[in-house]
């Protein structure tokens, strides 16, 4: 990158003089808690992208998916996210026993719509309570208990922008490199082809989603 000076908003004053103040009715649509309308997002919803932050501040975004209504609506102020089996990285539970911030992000096929759910998160090993997360009769070992701080919708705009749900954008995965490909980026020494064949056969036979 050529050497130049760039120009940096320092503070929220000037972010403000830059943006403006948002409207009273954008204002209006936060809330602290779920109603029987935000909740039909969550119930509906087969993705969610959950928001964990480290406490040095280093931010984590990772996907969760699942049947609709996975994300349990237990009331009005709190909500259960099961933790299915994974690479054992735990990089959003390692986030939340040292901050328990969360941010969830709720999708719905077709909607350009989504909720977004900001609040505060442990992590439960209560069988009765994740009895009722059982996915083809797997109960998770572990979820996250959500307390609801704040609620609201948030516009199509950026769905619209990207023609997310337009299938004619749709992207063939062979255009992109396969994860064995990127796993031999870094070891040349790797065997990328029977990774990706035996990865697609472990997705066939769904082992480890549960």
């Amino acid at each position: 990158m050529t050497e130049r000076t760039i120009t940096t908003i320092r503070d929220e004053a000037e972010l403000r003089a830059f943006l403006g103040e948002p409207s009273d009715l954008v204002r209006a649509k936060l809330a602290d808690r779920l109603n029987d309308l935000t909740r039909q997002f969550v119930d509906r919803a087969p993705f969610v992208l959950l928001a964990t932050a480290a406490p040095d501040g280093t931010c984590d975004v990772t996907p969760r998916g699942d049947p609709p209504g996975f994300v349990r609506v237990l009331d009005e102020r709190t909500l259960l996210l099961p933790e299915r089996p994974g690479n054992r990285l735990a990089d959003s539970l390692r986030n939340v026993l040292r901050n328990p911030h969360v941010g969830l992000l709720f999708v719905i096929p077709g909607v350009g719509d989504t909720l977004r759910v900001n609040g505060r998160a442990s992590i439960v090993t209560d069988e009765e309570l994740l009895a009722d997360c059982a996915v083809e009769g797997r109960v998770p070992r572990l979820g996250f208990l959500i307390d609801v701080e704040e609620v609201f919708t948030h516009c199509s705009k950026a769905f619209l922008r990207a023609q997310l749900w337009d299938p004619s954008r749709y992207v063939d995965r062979s255009e992109l490199p396969s994860s064995g490909e990127i796993h031999r980026s870094r070891n040349p020494a790797f065997d990328a082809d029977t990774y990706d064949e035996e990865r697609a056969e472990r997705y066939a036979r769904r082992e480890g989603f549960y």
